[in-house]
């Protein structure tokens, strides 16, 4: 009987390594307390996620992560829709399941509809629930994804739409969140359990 509730508990408990093996650090060797503390700072309720403890086995390089995705999250003039939704249909395009879980609630919370999210599931373009900034963003990510190179008509469409300032934030906000899925397919992070 003991050994089925060991085995029991083994099973239910977190994973302490990734898909592919990596161990995921823990609290106790997280790292300098105030990458620890900026970390925390952004991530709702507090709580280091499976990402987080994959990156800080490198502090330097977590720390460089931290910088630039906190300035997309909360620190550019792009809106927050026009940042969630090339983020979804990255997550979708390059089959990123964490990266999906991990921003839907942002993306609804940026105004998307559960409609959108169906339609960015099976990436469709549909310009019912799509506005043209939409649109346009969307065909620029999938560009960006699928072929790395954008169209010229592309970056047009998007400049005639948004401003500059936007333009880049949108490349970058595609480009970095590419790498973020990149990054979590290759390290194997899993989706933290709900308990």
């Amino acid at each position: 009987m003991t050994t089925l509730l060991l085995l029991g508990a083994l099973l239910s408990a977190p994973s302490q390594v990734s898909k592919m093996g990596i161990p995921y650090v823990t609290d106790d060797k997280a790292g300098p307390p105030d990458l620890i503390e900026a970390i925390r700072s952004r991530r709702p309720g507090g709580k280091l996620l499976n990402l987080d403890r994959i990156l800080l086995h490198s502090p330097n390089f977590t720390k460089g992560w931290n910088t630039m995705f906190a300035a997309i999250r909360g620190q550019l003039a792009l809106p927050g829709k026009l940042r969630e939704l090339p983020i979804m249909a990255i997550a979708v395009l390059n089959k990123a399941d964490y990266e999906w879980v991990q921003h839907e609630p942002e993306f609804l919370k940026a105004g998307g509809t559960r409609e959108q999210l169906a339609a960015l599931k099976d990436l469709k373009a549909d310009p019912k629930l799509f506005d043209a900034t939409e649109l346009a963003a969307l065909q620029l990510t999938i560009e960006m994804t699928r072929d790395v190179q954008a169209k010229k008509a592309t970056i047009d469409k998007v400049r005639s739409l948004l401003p500059d300032q936007q333009v880049i934030e949108l490349i970058g906000t595609i480009a970095g969140y590419n790498m973020v899925s990149r990054f979590l397919l290759a390290t194997g992070v899993e989706i933290e359990s709900t308990q």
